[in-house]
């Protein structure tokens, strides 16, 4: 019965839930299973994410017996996070398909794809970009008051894998502005004309989601945001559904340009 319910499109509430939970037991199987190769590269993992501070002349250290291993663990489960994100998507993709039309669901390829891809591309971003520059700034304010720094490993995997998700999550603007214009929430047109408000939102956002206080890590993601925005602004021009106005200004030209034989 919900077999028949999903293929019409029709699930009550319980359907919902149930389906959710299937949705997200078959999201945590890959991540764990993602987690536990991560593991065995945890230690590579934690070298390469340390190098901005070790170039800055730190060295981090740990304060418990279990501070290491759990960090490994957490370094893992969000590498293991990065590496099950298409199966993620998919399961995404499935749980929203039972309210999308026939043809709304042939998208299911290209948004995993490009989900992957940009939230890849987020995280990269933060870790080569951000997080670098973000280290130099603080540890080197730190130092330039003769303060000594002691950074334990724990509180800077913390700070770097809260830029990395950070970063992941908002690289999806694009993919998220073309889907919902898509599916005929919103247009083009609303998004450049409410541009303004959603600069603002996004300045509120990067100041909700960046770990630190200081104007400038602010700006490191304000600006990729409100750049995003844009670039949504574009792919809702090019892959979105288009308005009733435009559908039919171009079913007019069409008519007009066959004419009579």
């Amino acid at each position: 019965m919900a077999d028949d319910a999903v293929a019409d499109g029709k699930m009550s509430f319980l359907d919902h839930l149930g389906e959710l939970r299937t949705r997200i037991v078959w999201s945590l199987v890959p991540t764990l299973i993602g987690v536990l190769i991560a593991f065995r590269f945890s230690d590579v993992i934690l070298r390469f994410v340390s190098r901005p501070l070790t170039s800055a002349g730190s060295q981090l250290v740990f304060l418990s017996p279990t501070e290491a291993f759990w960090t490994s663990m957490k370094i893992s489960m969000i590498a293991g996070l990065f590496l099950a994100m298409p199966v993620i998507l998919w399961q995404v993709w499935a749980f929203v398909a039972p309210g999308l039309h026939a043809h709304e669901r042939r998208y299911a390829g290209p948004f995993v794809v490009i989900g992957t891809a940009l939230f890849c591309a987020g995280g990269t971003f933060a870790l080569l970009v951000v997080v670098p520059f973000a280290i130099r700034f603080l540890v080197g304010f730190g130092q330039a008051q003769g303060i000594k720094d002691m950074i334990s490993v724990s509180n800077h995997v913390d700070f770097v894998i809260k830029f990395t998700l950070a970063f992941g999550v908002v690289f999806e603007l694009p993919l998220i502005l073309t889907m919902l214009s898509k599916m005929g929430i919103v247009t083009p047109q609303f998004l450049a004309k409410n541009r303004k408000y959603a600069i603002l939102i996004n300045v509120i956002i990067a100041a909700v989601l960046t770990p630190t206080p200081d104007i400038l890590n602010q700006s490191l993601m304000a600006g990729p945001l409100i750049l995003l925005y844009e670039v949504g602004i574009v792919a809702a021009r090019l892959f979105g559904k288009k308005s009733v106005k435009v559908a039919a200004g171009e079913a007019v030209a069409s008519a007009g340009t066959e004419g009579p034989a």
